[in-house]
């Protein structure tokens, strides 16, 4: 089944970007014609200088299976002529780092919050949660960006307002580009962290006061457990579940990056790429980077099923 799977991600990803209107060639000739006209033989020109593919849809699709097989994703039509895994491996360490750590730590806390709120329902503690929670969650997380952005960035400019990091930092291995890098990352990390933290908080509460209901959660209450042990080795157990799949969906999706947050701060990841690969209509980028974000998706959920067996025993009859 994930193999299937896979290859109707593969080959949704092939026919995608061709039911776009357009072509890359088409984008280029619509910015010569600003300065002028443009000659007859100029689609000719930029389709052999771009590799545009050529041939029956069908030529095209072996092609690009074959292509696959090598990790040949050609050249960036955008950033000619680098080649498009290049592009591609620049960019997956800095959403790795902040959108991956970010998610992280946002389910962590997240979690436990909603743990406390859930094990003190209808508390001062479970009010405040649960009303923030649900304040946040309806500021969609591009705006909390641009607030954070305005404020501590333009207003204050307590920290960066662009970039992964300075303008004369060189990127290595060293603990001064490391804390560049990270003074460069506080506003979009903490607009993500802001934002993601809501969902978990609200969702993990709700899943905890089901299983605090549950017949096996009361039995335990009755025969005199603590009530640290109840809550975490009882029902916290058993409402993480649908918690820990909504987390491996998110994880897969880290490697897509938060698109608008990228943009918005100029942050060099795999979402701004994928916008400029939009823009731009360039074909071996975007199939590159959907397959990328696809294949994350598709082992993320894998690994999480192989978690559920190890959480929930039920799942291994």
């Amino acid at each position: 089944m994930f193999l299937l799977t896979v290859w109707a991600a593969i080959t949704l990803n092939f026919i995608l970007p061709r039911l776009m209107p357009g072509s890359p060639a088409d984008a280029i000739l619509a910015k010569l014609a600003y300065n002028g006209p443009v000659s007859p033989g100029a689609r000719a020109s930029i389709e052999a200088m771009l590799g545009v593919p050529d041939g029956t849809i069908w030529e095209q699709y072996v092609n690009y299976i074959g292509a696959l097989f090598r990790l040949d994703f050609g050249l960036s039509y955008t950033f000619f002529p680098q080649e498009v895994s290049v592009l591609v491996a620049d960019a997956l360490p800095w959403t790795l780092f902040l959108i991956g750590t970010t998610s992280i730590i946002a389910f962590f806390i997240g979690t436990i919050l909603g743990i406390f709120a859930a094990w003190r329902r209808n508390g001062r503690f479970d009010t405040f949660a649960t009303v923030g929670s649900t304040f946040i969650g309806t500021v969609p997380y591009f705006w909390l960006a641009l607030i954070l952005l305005f404020g501590l960035g333009y207003m204050s400019g307590l920290f960066p307002t662009s970039g992964a990091y300075g303008p004369t930092a060189v990127p290595e291995f060293s603990l001064e580009f490391i804390m560049d890098a990270l003074y460069h990352a506080v506003l979009p990390a903490l607009s993500i962290l802001i934002s993601g933290l809501a969902g978990w908080v609200i969702g993990m509460r709700n899943n905890m006061v089901n299983s605090l209901g549950d017949d096996y959660v009361r039995f335990a209450q009755a025969n005199g457990l603590r009530s640290r042990t109840v809550a975490i080795k009882y029902a916290a157990r058993n409402a993480m579940l649908p918690q820990l799949t909504s987390f491996g969906m998110t994880l897969g999706a880290v490697v897509g990056g938060s698109l608008l947050t990228e943009m918005v701060f100029a942050y060099p990841g795999i979402g701004y790429l994928l916008f400029n690969a939009l823009t731009n209509q360039d074909f071996p980028l975007m199939q590159a980077l959907f397959l990328v974000i696809t294949l994350s998706v598709l082992t993320a959920n894998f690994v999480v099923d192989l978690l559920y067996g190890f959480l929930d025993p039920r799942t291994r009859r």
